[in-house]
């Protein structure tokens, strides 16, 4: 029996969402097994997973685009395997047709993808499985090694600091550090609450399946959304006057909130952009080139909004707001 899943899926009980951790946790090294060789390594995302696309940001911050090669996935989620009714993440090449979700609803066009070059998969699920995965969740970010043909990592947060400091050797920019000695336990600790109940929070909310969970999640996801707001009404960064991984880290939510989550993940009780600080601070980090181009709004609108069925039947995409156009207004956060 197949054990093929999806985050959809990842309720208990009571109806509350509960993320199952990553299964693939080795760590890239220097005189290692794994050690940080230029194209040995390729890293397979979606634009529209905040989780990828924080190491889509960082390996672009480091200047290692020429040295770690990168594809990229359609973002609408398609049937994986006939013998099961897993849906998930499948490659296409951007000259290929608008293809339908996975209900035969909607047309989405394939530009921004890249196919996979390295094993010609036509699906994550196929990387998993050349990989012997057992959990069964096939989700982005996966960094690959060509050598051993197999999946090095899966978590997002440990692929983010092998990309910072593994690599420097080979890195175009090797003196930019987000995860600096002097700030590693005010990092950590920050991640720890802008994880729990703001990157992971949405998703509490959007895919809880009681009143429940709903209440407790959203609340406290605006609890440390003001939380945030205070600490960046003194600070120009999540942890002082340096951008760090924490920032990375909270950007990716916060920039599909108002386009996405309000609506889709029922996080209605007030916008990012109604946010001075929070607003300004998106608007800081995305004037970075390398920030900037993880952001890819078309592929974040059109997974969340048409991958789901049990939340949006006939894939129909919300026009507005236009976060984006906000985004390239300048910011304000020199003042600090």
């Amino acid at each position: 029996m197949s054990n093929a899943h999806t985050a959809v899926d990842e309720v208990d009980m009571k109806g509350a969402f509960k993320r199952v951790d990553a299964g693939f946790r080795r760590i890239i090294k220097k005189d290692s097994e794994l050690a940080p060789e230029a194209g040995r390594y390729h890293l397979y995302i979606s634009f529209a997973c905040p989780w990828a696309s924080r190491c889509y940001a960082v390996l672009r911050l480091k200047g290692l685009e020429d040295t770690i090669g990168v594809s990229v996935v359609h973002p609408t989620w398609q049937r994986t395997n006939p013998l099961d009714d897993h849906t998930g993440w499948a490659f296409k090449d951007p000259k290929d047709a608008p293809i339908p979700n996975q209900k035969g609803f909607g047309s989405f066009s394939c530009e921004g993808c890249i196919p996979d070059t390295v094993n010609g998969a036509k699906f994550i699920r196929d990387l998993y499985e050349l990989s012997k995965d057992s959990i069964g969740k096939y989700s982005v970010p996966v960094l690959w090694d060509k050598k051993t043909k197999t999946i090095v990592n899966n978590e997002s947060s440990e692929i983010m600091r092998m990309l910072n400091s593994e690599f420097n050797d080979i890195s175009k920019v090797p003196e930019l550090d987000i995860y600096p000695e002097t700030l590693r336990s005010v990092i950590d600790e920050v991640n720890g609450w802008v994880y729990e109940h703001i990157n992971n929070g949405v998703y509490r909310c959007g895919f809880a399946k009681t009143q429940e969970a709903y209440d407790a999640a959203v609340e406290s996801l605006f609890v440390h959304l003001d939380k945030a707001e205070e600490i960046l009404s003194k600070h120009r960064y999540l942890c002082g006057s340096q951008l760090t991984e924490a920032d990375i880290r909270l950007f990716m939510t916060l920039v599909r909130f108002d386009e996405v989550y309000i609506v889709y993940f029922k996080t209605n009780c007030r916008p990012i952009a109604s946010y001075p600080n929070l607003l300004n601070y998106c608007r800081d980090l995305f004037s970075l080139p390398a920030v900037a181009a993880s952001v890819h709004m078309d592929h974040i609108k059109t997974h969340y909004f048409t991958s789901h069925p049990t939340l949006n039947w006939y894939a129909i995409i919300p026009k507005g707001p236009n976060f984006a156009a906000l985004l390239r207004q300048p910011h304000d956060r020199d003042r600090f």
